[in-house]
């Protein structure tokens, strides 16, 4: 799985991702912190990502609205802040659950992520 990560996640996580075997990068390595999120979910689709973010409200919208105007996107993968933290503490949560979906079909969905424990 290719996965990139949205603004909210730093380096780190990217890294404790790799370390699970999951080619991440992050929106800033794109050079693309601070672009509209229309253009984060384009990068991603570009270039066979899948997007990690905590943000629903945007992307369910805007993955929606691009699959309705016939394009695609290798999924949307949501871990809401409820749930994963974003501290340094919370990245294995986040690794593991992201590992669990990448077993799944994710083409054009938006998937929410478990925690471990919860699935």
């Amino acid at each position: 799985m290719r996965l990139l990560l949205d603004e909210m996640y730093g380096d780190k996580l990217a890294q404790a991702l790799r370390d699970q075997g999951i080619d991440a990068a992050t929106v800033a390595e794109f050079g693309m912190a601070g672009r509209p999120d229309a253009d984060v979910l384009a990068a991603a689709a570009d270039g066979g990502y899948v997007l990690l973010t905590e943000n629903v409200s945007d992307f369910a919208r805007l993955g929606a609205e691009h699959v309705a105007a016939g394009r695609h996107h290798f999924g949307v993968l949501i871990a809401l802040s409820s749930r994963f933290s974003r501290r340094p503490a919370g990245y294995g949560a986040i690794a593991t659950a992201v590992v669990a979906a990448a077993a799944d079909q994710l083409d054009d969905r938006l998937v929410y992520l478990e925690r471990p424990n919860q699935a």
